[in-house]
């Protein structure tokens, strides 16, 4: 968060919201293994992301019939590119189901399987902290456009 500024998020139609230039939102709790659900909408022309441990962005990315790429929606920002682009049109509600044991993550964005089990190469922007062996929060990117985010569901894996 930068000190000083408002936090910049609201809560409408039983979503997060944030408002323009708004604040990262950081969690308290730290996780190390874990399966998360979040539904997202994001504007036209915007972008976010979700930070998983505080080091790892999964792209918010308005970017709909678009070719994939390191930095589209359902990529691991800059390090590993979707295999398909099964983003929505801006203004719908899209899902995340992301799992993430060790450095292995999959990602699946709308019921579609984007990045199956990839081991992650090393930290990605929005990385507040460097030790990759330790548990992190999770990130709700939010300095950006506008995105909501609902329906947030964190289970921790035991392994």
């Amino acid at each position: 968060m930068i000190p000083n500024l408002a936090l910049g998020w609201i809560v409408k139609d039983d979503a997060m919201a944030n408002v323009a230039h708004a604040n990262n939102l950081v969690s308290g709790a730290t996780f190390w293994n874990f399966k998360l659900h979040v539904e997202f909408r994001v504007g036209e022309h915007s972008n976010s992301g979700i930070g998983l441990r505080g080091r790892y962005e999964v792209q918010i990315l308005e970017d709909y019939g678009k070719p994939p790429n390191k930095h589209s929606n359902g990529a691991l920002y800059s390090r590993i590119a979707p295999a398909v682009n099964a983003s929505k049109p801006a203004g719908e509600w899209q899902a995340y189901d992301i799992r993430l044991v060790g450095r292995t993550v999959t990602v699946v964005l709308n019921d579609q399987k984007v990045i199956d089990k990839q081991e992650i190469e090393g930290l990605t922007a929005i990385a507040g902290n460097a030790d990759e062996g330790k548990p992190g929060p999770f990130i709700l990117q939010g300095d950006h456009g506008p995105v909501e985010f609902r329906k947030i569901l964190v289970t921790p894996l035991i392994h």
